[in-house]
């Protein structure tokens, strides 16, 4: 009788274990699906030398790619301490040391592990381009100076460049459609999809010593020099884009004040755009240092110059047009000024930098009509100076530009590129976008990325955390009803 319980017991709880084991085995292929573990994260860094300042920032993206082209995000910005690398000429040791603050902050925020490969790069912009044509030979020893403190980093350093102008345009570009999710958006399903191509918005950029405009025309580019085109995420791009050297905003003011000193009959210069009220002192010989003021000074200038605010907006307007050569266009199509090819503007566009400050501060980046916006800018430019002192203390530095910084932004827009009452609503004033700097150094970074080999992720077996559940329960009662069979195949007595 005893052998047959036993017998019946061991039977039984082999059965058990037999059958909870196939159910362990069952729920581990059942319902299991190939998922891609995270990849690694990568790292890069620009450093945006401006004419009037330096800038670095520090990308990251994911090792594996959407269709060859990171995902990159901001992770850190640092304005460097000083002014940009072209006013060290005759120190070019400072240019690079003047790096290391923002450079050690990178190094901070940026694994050690992935020093080594993570690459850094300096683009000059306008203000290099300027010194390069008064004096190549300063030029090149900044650019040493700034590539010897750069090397020296525990990073991958692939150069100080000098950047083009159509370049810093086409960049600025892609950096503003990057971050508006215009040229690719992540979806509700979980996959990666690029919006239409209609609404691309186009770039305005305005430095301290150059402007450019970009977009994406309504019909073919005529002059394929100011054509730039580029593949990204999959997709190629073709846009129009001009860099307009000597009309950013500091080198306007300085061909300006230079023309208003030329035409002046004594040391006393009144000038329609600064203030009434104000008046300064000033050694004209600097003005002629700059290679946008083209004129040699008159024999006869004084030494130093006296220059008086007369608030004049009207006359300011005027002053401002003289600036520009919009008779090279007259009898021409697709002319925008000086003689440069340009499409009719077309879309929305960002207008971002020096457009951006100017209109942040006279209150008028709330897309406001363009009756508004003239009526603000003029009525500013009417306002005495000390009033003009009093609202806005502490900004000393560029309060008496403000007038003909609006000024000429107006008659860039309209003038110039030839926007209308009806497309002024198209534009809008931004320095961020999706909380990253606008700017050509995250356009950059996403060229870059496409060239830098993709890492593929390891694909590994997943299920939902109930069937992980359950499968561990039947593993562990299959467990129990084993050693269950063995305690009574060897301790069960035959008798």
């Amino acid at each position: 009788m005893g052998l047959t319980w036993k017998k019946r017991v061991l039977t039984a709880l082999l059965g058990a274990a037999a059958a909870s084991g196939l159910t362990t085995l069952i729920l581990l292929l059942v319902e299991a699906t190939s998922v891609l573990l995270p990849a690694d994260t990568k790292f890069g860094i620009v450093f945006d030398a401006g004419s009037s300042h330096t800038s670095l920032f520090v990308y990251r993206w994911p090792a594996d790619k959407e269709n060859n082209t990171g995902v990159v995000s901001q992770a850190l910005a640092c304005q460097v301490k000083g002014p940009g690398i072209s006013s060290y000429a005759s120190n070019p040791a400072q240019a690079g040391e003047s790096l290391q603050g923002c450079l050690e902050e990178a190094l901070a925020l940026v694994p050690e592990a992935r020093h080594q490969e993570t690459p850094m790069f300096l683009g000059a912009t306008a203000g290099m381009r300027l010194l390069s044509q008064k004096n190549s030979s300063q030029a090149g020893d900044i650019f040493a100076a700034v590539s010897r403190v750069l090397g020296q980093a525990p990073l991958d350093f692939w150069g100080a460049e000098l950047l083009a102008g159509q370049a810093e345009g086409a960049l600025g570009w892609i950096t503003i459609n990057y971050v508006l999710g215009m040229l690719i958006k992540y979806s509700f399903s979980g996959e990666w999809i690029r919006p239409p191509e209609g609404t691309l918005v186009g770039a305005l950029d305005m430095g301290g010593a150059s402007t450019q405009i970009t977009f994406v025309p309504g019909g073919p580019i005529l002059d394929k020099s100011t054509q730039a085109t580029f593949r990204l995420y999959g997709s190629e791009h073709r846009v129009y884009t001009h860099s307009y050297l000597c009309f950013g905003r500091d080198q306007m003011l300085t061909r300006l004040l230079a023309r208003l000193v030329e035409s002046s009959p004594g040391p006393l210069v009144r000038h329609p755009c600064y203030h009434s009220g104000y008046w300064a002192t000033l050694s004209p010989a600097t003005l002629y240092e700059s290679p946008c003021v083209h004129t040699t000074p008159p024999p006869d200038l004084a030494w130093h110059l006296t220059v008086e605010g007369t608030g004049n907006p009207g006359a300011c307007v005027s002053a401002i047009r003289g600036l520009f050569n919009f008779s090279s266009c007259e009898g021409r199509e697709h002319c925008a000024f000086d003689g440069v090819y340009q499409p009719p503007v077309r879309g929305r566009f960002y207008a971002f930098s020096n457009f951006y400050y100017t209109f942040h501060f006279l209150n008028l980046t709330s897309k406001q009509p363009l009756t508004t916006v003239n009526a603000t800018v003029w009525e500013f430019c009417r306002r005495p100076w000390k009033q003009v002192e009093a609202s806005s203390p502490g900004q000393d530095r560029w309060l008496r530009d403000h007038c003909a910084s609006g000024l000429y932004i107006l008659t860039l827009l309209l003038e110039g590129y030839g926007f209308r009452e009806e497309t002024w609503p198209d534009i809008e004033f931004h320095k961020q976008a999706g909380g990253t700097d606008i700017g050509w150094t995250l356009g950059y970074m996403l060229n870059l990325t496409g060239v830098i080999p993709a890492e593929v992720p390891a694909r590994w077996r997943a299920e939902s955390y109930g069937i992980w559940e359950a499968g561990v329960v039947f593993a562990v009662l299959t467990l129990l009803a084993t050693l269950g069979a063995v305690a009574v195949h060897l301790l069960w007595p035959q008798g």
